[in-house]
């Protein structure tokens, strides 16, 4: 059983260089119905006006707030690092973290992930991540089984509709209430006291999307430890995972909260008709990232299954899809470089 202790948070937030969109997760973050004990943010930027952002937006909302200017770019891997270590020391129970691009959808979802975390006794919970320009719409597919999730109202596991459960009170009228906000979708009052979330099927189990809202218990982080600084971006999220599938902690998604994010979908590239995808980020910056630390990452304890894989899909995807010899050539020698653990950053080609 994982033990529930109090529920001091720290919001633990990565920037670079983004600070209009900063401003807007600030202020939700901040702002929520259960308000973060600090309001950690990690400037890769060094920014001065980031850090009159944070003592703002904390002075407003009433949380302590914690600027810790980077004059080295630590990326999202090192930033997190830095901020979860950071909230340990100040005592924090449980750590939220949040990017600078996306939000919470609403102020009652560091709320609600407590609440599924005590329920279901979980060690980490994460919202669904959602397209900020649609909140309908996943911010990135997620598979379950052989098929792949782009909805969120696919997620549930009876494919029923999340934001319009039906609820039956104790005489047995039957309700159709808003999932999110917990009010009826009628626009009548909710009697007192029904209980509106379908605790059969609020919760994604074993399966995650960590540093867009997630939220973990101190204790758990004993155990898993904080992102790799080396992998810089791309794929610490992915390797993080690993370690929480492998730690035996019980973690998963709440169903009904969610995290807004700028969509990721363009960068998975369908082959075989849709059955499968790769991944193919637009500039050559993110792709080796990437394609590295996928290297990497296809190496380690509960990926090795995965890698003929792997090899199977992106020779389909530059050979026979794109017909890219030396597009395969570069994603063959980053991946080696990977599993090779060449962590040397990026340095650009022929001066692109």
């Amino acid at each position: 059983m994982i033990e529930q202790p109090s529920r001091r948070t720290a919001a633990v937030v990565v920037t670079h260089n983004r600070l209009r969109e900063l401003s807007g997760s600030l202020e939700v973050v901040a702002g929520q119905s259960h308000p973060p004990s600090w309001l950690i943010v990690v400037d890769n930027g060094d920014d001065h006006r980031v850090k009159a952002l944070v003592e703002s937006v904390a002075a407003n909302a009433g949380v302590e707030p914690v600027y810790i200017g980077s004059k080295t770019n630590l990326g999202g891997a090192g930033g997190f690092a830095l901020g979860m270590l950071h909230a340990l020391t100040l005592g924090a129970d449980w750590i939220w973290c949040a990017d600078d691009d996306g939000r919470p959808e609403d102020d009652r979802v560091l709320a609600q992930l407590h609440d599924c975390a005590h329920r279901h006794n979980l060690a980490a919970v994460s919202p669904v991540v959602c397209d900020i320009a649609d909140p309908d719409r996943l911010a990135f597919p997620l598979r379950r089984g052989v098929v792949w999730r782009r909805l969120r109202s696919e997620l549930l596991a009876d494919g029923s509709d999340p934001n319009l459960p039906v609820v039956e009170d104790d005489e047995g009228r039957r309700w159709y209430t808003n999932f999110a906000v917990q009010e009826a979708a009628t626009g009548m009052a909710l009697p007192e006291d029904l209980e509106t979330v379908d605790r059969e099927h609020d919760l994604l189990p074993g399966i995650a999307s960590l540093f867009n809202g997630a939220l973990f218990s101190a204790k758990a982080l004993e155990r898993l430890g904080v992102p790799d600084y080396r992998l810089f971006i791309r794929g610490d999220e992915v390797e993080f995972h690993r370690r929480l599938a492998r730690s035996g902690l019980p973690f998963g998604t709440c169903l009904t909260t969610a995290y807004l994010h700028p969509s990721g979908t363009e960068e998975f590239q369908p082959i075989l008709g849709g059955r499968m995808h790769t991944q193919y980020p637009a500039d050559e910056f993110k792709r080796y990232f990437t394609y590295r630390n996928r290297g990497y990452l296809m190496s380690q304890p509960g990926m090795r299954k995965l890698l003929p894989q792997e090899y199977a899909r992106f020779a389909w995807f530059f050979l026979v899809q794109r017909r890219d010899i030396p597009g395969f050539v570069r994603w063959w020698a980053l991946h080696r470089r990977g599993r090779n653990e060449n962590f040397e950053r990026y340095v650009p080609r022929d001066g692109k």
